[in-house]
């Protein structure tokens, strides 16, 4: 049987729902998905939805997808869905691969994966973490995950927490950047609706632009930046003694932090 052949994602909220809508927008068989979620309305065409763990499960990996805190709760009567041969996948922020292979010991490997919400559209970097994986297994997730982005292994777990707040939190600062700098032009005196727009316009065309350019997303701004000009002056409000770098370091640091206090409360909960 080929590696992965068929993923059971537990519990299919907000970014379990858009992996797997990238992975059928890739092209993937709905066939190889199965959903275990009692409270989700309804599956994809095709996506088997079981309210309660299948009696006869054909799985060859678990996709686990519902908030940390309830991992204590979960993990007893998930026992029998993370067997022997089974890879157990994790989006749970906060849990390491150590504590992953002490709640499900008999599972054949473990491996923490952290996507952005892009994935729906095949547009996020996908972390991975692992443990026990072979190297065909290794391929197979590669191949797997690549459908929804950029798939990255980190070999250096204890920086998890860090990669999480850059590339899985990051486009929550995003929205929020675009909600800012319309505003800003809304203050000034456009009409938001108008600032909206362009706001959005102007960062899907930089972004498109920085991901196909040759140089580096300082370069690119030093390029648009000529001497004395328009773009040069609110460059240098947003260069004045680091403000928005020193910013930005404040808020992956609590992010990050964020990551190490959900795993302690993981650890005493266990």
């Amino acid at each position: 049987m080929a590696e992965f052949e068929k993923l059971l994602i537990v519990g299919c909220g907000n970014m379990g729902g858009a992996m797997l809508a990238g992975w059928l927008a890739a092209g993937e068989d709905p066939a190889r998905f199965e959903v275990l979620d009692p409270a989700l309305e309804s599956a994809p065409a095709g996506v088997a939805l079981h309210r309660a763990a299948p009696a006869n499960p054909d799985h060859d990996a678990v996709l686990l997808g519902f908030k940390p805190q309830q991992l204590p709760a979960l993990a007893p009567g998930l026992q029998g869905l993370a067997s022997e041969g089974v890879t157990v996948f994790s989006l749970l922020a906060g849990i390491d691969l150590s504590m992953l292979a002490g709640v499900f010991p008999s599972a054949a490997a473990h491996v923490r994966v952290m996507p952005n919400l892009a994935a729906r559209i095949g547009k996020s970097p996908v972390i991975l973490a692992e443990t026990g994986i072979t190297e065909p297994q290794r391929d197979a997730a590669q191949a797997l995950f690549g459908q929804l982005g950029t798939a990255l292994w980190l070999e250096d777990e204890a920086q998890f927490d860090l990669v999480t707040a850059l590339a899985g939190s990051g486009p929550g600062f995003v929205y929020r950047f675009i909600d800012a700098l319309a505003a800003a032009g809304a203050e000034l005196g456009l009409d938001r609706a108008l600032a909206d727009q362009l706001s959005l316009a102007m960062v899907e065309g930089a972004a498109s632009l920085a991901a196909a350019a040759d140089a580096s997303p300082a370069e690119l701004a030093d390029r648009v930046a000529s001497p004395g000009g328009m773009t040069r002056e609110g460059l240098n409000v947003l260069d004045d003694g680091n403000a928005l770098k020193s910013l930005l370091i404040a808020t992956l640091r609590a992010t990050a932090e964020k990551g190490g206090e959900l795993a302690r409360q993981a650890r005493k909960q266990s």
